[in-house]
C-alpha cells in the first residue's frame, strides 16, 4: 500500500540536500550544478512535449531558462574577457532557443541547446581541480576564481 505523503516527503528531503549541497558548494561546483540544472530541466520538458503536456513543458523550459540567466549572471566580463563575452552572446542565444523550442513545440531545438550545456558542461568539467582556484597575488590568499 502506498503512503499518501511519501511522495511528498522525498520531494521535500531532495529539495533540501539540493539546497545543503548549494551552500556548501565552490563557486566551480555551483555553475556544474546549475548546467546540470538546466539540461535536467530541458530533459524533462521535452518528455512532456513528447506527451503533449503543454503547461508542463512550458514550465520547464520556463525553468531552464531562469537557470542560463543565473549563469548569465555569473559571468565576469571584466576577468572572463572574450570567453565570457562569447559565452554570455550564447547563453542568451539559448534562451532565444529555448523560448521558441517552446513556442513551436519543436524537440530538435531542446536538442540542440542539450548539446550546446553539455559541450560547455563537459569542458567546466575538465577543468582541473588545481585550476579550481587562484592566487591572490595582493593578500596571498586562496580565493575562488572568476566565474566565466
Amino acid at each position: 500500500m502506498k503512503q499518501p505523503h511519501s511522495h511528498n516527503s522525498i520531494n521535500q528531503y531532495m529539495q533540501v540536500n539540493a539546497h545543503s549541497s548549494a551552500s556548501d558548494a565552490s563557486p566551480h561546483r555551483l555553475i556544474q550544478m546549475l548546467l546540470g540544472g538546466a539540461l535536467d530541466r530541458i530533459a524533462v520538458a521535452k518528455g512532456h512535449m513528447a506527451r503533449g503536456n503543454i503547461a508542463e513543458k512550458g514550465r520547464y523550459i520556463g525553468l531552464a531558462i531562469s537557470i542560463i540567466d543565473g549563469l548569465r549572471i555569473s559571468l565576469d566580463k571584466s576577468a572572463g574577457g572574450e570567453i565570457a563575452q562569447n559565452l554570455d552572446d550564447l547563453y542568451e542565444y539559448m534562451t532565444r532557443r529555448l523560448a521558441e523550442a517552446n513556442l513551436k513545440n519543436d524537440e530538435g531545438i531542446l536538442d540542440e541547446i542539450t548539446r550546446l550545456l553539455k559541450e560547455i558542461k563537459e569542458g567546466w568539467d575538465a577543468i582541473p581541480e588545481e585550476f579550481r582556484y587562484q592566487r591572490n597575488e595582493v593578500k596571498g590568499e586562496e580565493q575562488e576564481p572568476a566565474l566565466i
